[in-house]
């Protein structure tokens, strides 16, 4: 199947809302309930349970999908506006799209993909987002400054990585997993070195959320550029995740200097 045939949504075709939340305190941040903190770290653990093999594929499937529904029962959808490009935000601070998108969109090969099989192995479901860092010190070359990671979209954090170690043969490193209730999808951001948000945070599209690495058993490698990787998965009715292709919105993404 070609990148342009898999779950395809346009800007304009996304289920044509953007959540405008009526719940005091979540636009910054403050609102954290004990019940949604105790979500986020039910997703955390299934993640880290599907890492390490100690659930089986299919009740990983069945403990994630209770898990997200609760989430998605979190929020009031009530009041809503059309999507348009300004929905989104390039998560790569003062770097453009067609500069930075590996292999010009792609890298997004979505076949054969299971988040809840780690025997499975081969997919790409996501976008590598590369910078000038030819020394792979974290540090941009044209400004000396480590690259700010910045939200996609607005949405809550829902699980961090944050002591991935050099000598970890573990993949993705220091990770951020943030669930936008708009768009009802997951935003998976890999290999970042400083994680500068925590479970249960509200962040708004264009958010600083992390400083780019290179932490993850492949990302560390010298062969691999300094790079973020982000992929998005869509809940279907079941809540269920689907890899979708966000190539077309972060072309026409705002620009943060």
């Amino acid at each position: 199947m070609t990148k342009k045939g898999v779950v395809l949504m346009t800007v304009k075709g996304i289920a044509g809302i953007v959540l405008i939340f009526s719940i005091a305190g979540w636009t910054n941040g403050t609102n954290r309930s004990d019940k949604t903190l105790e979500y986020c770290s039910t997703f955390r653990q299934i993640q880290l349970d599907i890492r390490d093999c100690v659930i089986s594929p299919d009740s990983a499937r069945i403990a994630f999908q209770t898990v997200m529904r609760n989430i998605r029962s979190e929020f009031n959808k009530d009041s809503c506006r059309a999507i348009d490009s300004s929905y989104f935000v390039y998560p790569v601070r003062c770097y453009l799209p067609k500069e930075s998108i590996g292999g010009k969109g792609e890298g997004f090969r979505p076949e054969g993909f299971d988040l809840f099989d780690m025997n499975v192995k081969g997919s790409h479901p996501a976008h590598d987002l590369f910078v000038y860092d030819k020394n792979q010190d974290g540090i941009d070359d044209r400004t000396w400054h480590p690259i700010d990671v910045l939200s996609f979209t607005s949405g809550i954090v829902i699980a961090t990585e944050t002591e991935w170690k050099s000598d970890s043969e573990l993949r993705g490193g220091n990770w951020i997993w943030i669930y936008d209730p708009c768009l009802d999808g997951l935003f998976y951001y890999a290999h970042n070195n400083i994680v500068n948000v925590q479970p249960g945070q509200w962040v708004n599209a264009g958010d600083k959320i992390s400083e780019m690495g290179r932490t993850g058993f492949n990302a560390y490698k010298k062969r691999s550029p300094t790079h973020l990787h982000m992929m998005f998965l869509k809940l279907n009715s079941d809540a269920l995740p689907e890899p979708y292709d966000t190539y077309d919105w972060m072309l026409n993404a705002a620009i943060r200097e």
